[in-house]
């Protein structure tokens, strides 16, 4: 019956990581049609989950022939003349247009439009002050008069740049997208499946003098070439397949690194990031993204450790916590080699982080380090939470560095007497570069039409600036009320009641909740205890020993006011600004990396006995079997998209 069911019918071989292209050479010998092998680790391809493209009308026959003219003016007009091979199809993004392959090697997200219109726009602007060193003026299609954007209600001429007022110095030389620049940027972007992020930059960004788009499938590299070419950026777009932590290995010289590198993998960068920290240039731009949210949010400390270097905590400021993770791990990697960084940009959205970071070298600043880390002492009853720095330094004539004091804390929470979680390092200094940011903000906001997320984009921009600088992590209201039992004040009333007590106050990016504040535990809980006066517990429900009965138990020291204040409601919220993405679909967010190809064989003219006497076709026959087993078991085999098929012949 086996026998019958493989002569007659297509069969699924599993494991084709095994079996390689060949040509024939005999009569028993298995042809092959393009076996993919997608393998983990260093062999990923993405971290942009597979979805069904949606835009099979845009073909070539569209385009105008031939490809002549500009880069630029030939995304505007249409791709260039490529032929489609069969199953694939057209996906637009920016001013992109990209060939995606009906198979699962490679896949397309689009809620991660926002992280590749950001990275545009911050590569942008960091090619306009790099650029500007170098006597080059970049031109930003669409983009007029340079707009400062303040979020106070009245607008402050004095914020406008010198530069941008007094426009006898600028450069001659100019720089438009799509041009090659002599002295633009080199970028690299390791992990680039599809390429899609690179062509883009090819498309959107100024000032560049290369972009290299490297990954490890040969598919994948072969794509990326098809894609330049559809799109027109030859010129400037350079297809790699190579192991990327090599790559960036061979380019650590000074005069071969890079000045942009992104990484953008399925999962954890953290194999990548040693390679990354030495191959970008001196103040070069290191921009990671990291998708391995349950790893740096708690739920797996030891695993975050032996990753980054650095225990999580399952806390409510998680999200924060995991941005000053990364970058901990990218400055103590980074200090290796006496460089040291330098944060731009650090956001948390949708189901992943992505930070951008400078990278510069100097033994002096590198002693800095130890001081910009810090351990978190984590109340395990009431969620409060200190910060120990991991040294200090102080500065008489001479910069002098010594071991932190400590611990900041006793054996017990002093609110709820409950115990500690130790979790970190972490990085304890500012994760923005507000100057830096302001300027993103200002270029988005003043040309809008750029990007298809310009509003989400002014909004998380917006929020960035609000955020205190010198204030790690957050509290959230809901917690807070949760720990004692008791009615939710508003975000503004809470707010108000800390303006009042003298303390500093700003929302968080990272929660749609987060409060943070430089006021110390106590104060906080002291406004609870008010709150809870006018919105009482059945204290006689409280165990004696739970969190809820120690906080109550004392009486507050302060007198808590929560009157709104007009300052308590910052100005990217009276604005409405889109700071929070709502689901944009139905079983929306990460999804499992690509699978690896799978080949169906077709046996012809087989007998029992001709099959199981040769010993290529038992080997396959034996793992179709399984196969075929596995697939009733899991419902694999009711997927609707076609493998590559093979023929085994004897």
């Amino acid at each position: 019956m086996l026998v019958r069911t493989a002569r007659r019918l297509p069969l699924t071989v599993l494991d084709p990581r095994r079996l390689r292209p060949t040509l024939s050479r005999s009569a028993k010998q298995v042809f092959w049609r393009g076996a993919a092998s997608c393998a983990s680790g260093r062999r990923r391809v993405s971290m942009d989950p597979q979805v069904t493209a949606t835009d099979p009308s845009c073909t070539p026959a569209e385009s105008p022939a031939g490809g002549n003219g500009s880069a630029a003016t030939r995304g505007a007009e249409g791709p260039s003349a490529v032929d489609l091979l069969p199953g694939e199809t057209v996906v637009r993004e920016g001013k992109a247009a990209i060939l995606f392959p009906d198979a699962n090697e490679v896949f397309y997200n689009p809620v991660q439009e926002f992280n590749r219109d950001l990275t545009c726009a911050v590569i942008t602007e960091f090619a306009r002050e790099l650029m500007a060193q170098r006597g080059v003026k970049v031109l930003v299609p669409g983009e007029k008069d340079r707009v400062v954007v303040s979020l106070s209600e009245e607008t402050n001429e004095a914020d406008v740049p010198a530069a941008e007022e007094n426009g006898a110095g600028e450069p001659e030389v100019t720089a438009r997208v799509g041009e090659k620049c002599e002295k633009g940027l080199r970028v690299l972007e390791g992990l680039a499946a599809s390429g899609l992020r690179s062509v883009r930059f090819a498309l959107e960004v100024p000032g560049l003098q290369s972009v290299t788009a490297n990954d490890f499938s040969v598919k994948a590299a072969a794509l990326i070439g098809r894609n330049a070419q559809y799109n027109g950026v030859g010129h400037l777009l350079q297809s790699s397949c190579r192991d990327a932590s090599m790559l960036m290995y061979e380019m650590r010289g000074k005069k071969e690194r890079y000045d942009v590198i992104d990484l953008d993998p399925y999962g954890s960068p953290a194999a990548f990031l040693d390679a990354a920290v030495q191959a970008v240039s001196e103040g070069g731009l290191l921009c990671v993204t990291c998708t391995d949210m349950a790893v740096m949010a708690g739920n797996n400390g030891e695993t975050c450790y032996s990753k980054y270097g650095s225990v999580s905590i399952k806390a409510k400021y998680c999200h924060e916590m995991a941005l000053r993770i990364i970058l901990h791990s990218l400055d103590q990697r980074a200090g290796v080699y006496q460089r040291y960084i330098q944060p731009l940009l650090s956001i948390s959205a949708d189901f992943y982080i992505r930070v951008f970071v400078r990278v510069f070298t100097g033994q002096a600043t590198v002693k800095n380090s130890v001081s910009k880390q810090a351990l978190v002492y984590n109340c395990v009853g009431c969620g409060s939470f200190h910060l120990q720095r991991m040294g200090r330094r102080m500065s008489h004539g001479n910069m002098k560095y010594s071991a932190a004091t400590g611990p900041p804390v006793g054996p017990d929470c002093e609110h709820c007497g409950q115990r500690h979680q130790l979790g970190g390092p972490i990085w304890a200094e500012a994760i923005h570069d507000l100057e830096f940011v302001q300027k993103v903000l200002a270029a988005v906001s003043g040309n809008p039409s750029r990007f298809g997320t310009s509003k989400r984009i002014e909004g998380m921009l917006s929020m960035v600036t609000e955020e205190l600088e010198d204030v790690p992590l957050y509290y959230t209201v809901d917690s807070l009320s949760s720990t004692i039992h008791c009615n939710t004040p508003s975000l503004l009333q809470f707010r108000s009641a800390l303006l009042h007590a003298g303390h500093k106050v700003s929302l968080s990016h990272a929660c749609k909740n987060g409060v943070k504040t430089d006021a110390p535990p106590g104060v906080i809980w002291d406004i609870m205890r008010c709150w809870e006066k006018t919105n009482p517990v059945k204290r006689e429900k409280l165990s004696q020993t739970s969190p809820a009965f120690k906080i109550l138990s004392s009486e507050p020291r302060l007198e808590a006011c929560f009157t709104v204040r007009e300052d308590a409601n910052p100005q990217s919220r009276k604005r409405h600004l889109t700071r929070f993405q709502e689901n944009p679909q139905a079983f929306w967010g990460p999804k499992a990396r690509a699978k690896t190809g799978f080949v169906l064989i077709q046996f012809h003219n087989c007998t029992r006995t001709e099959l199981y006497s040769d010993p290529v076709g038992r080997r396959l026959l034996m793992k179709t079997f399984f196969s075929l087993r596995l697939q009733r078991q899991t419902g694999s085999n009711s997927s609707n998209q076609s493998p590559p098929r093979a023929t085994y012949k004897l």
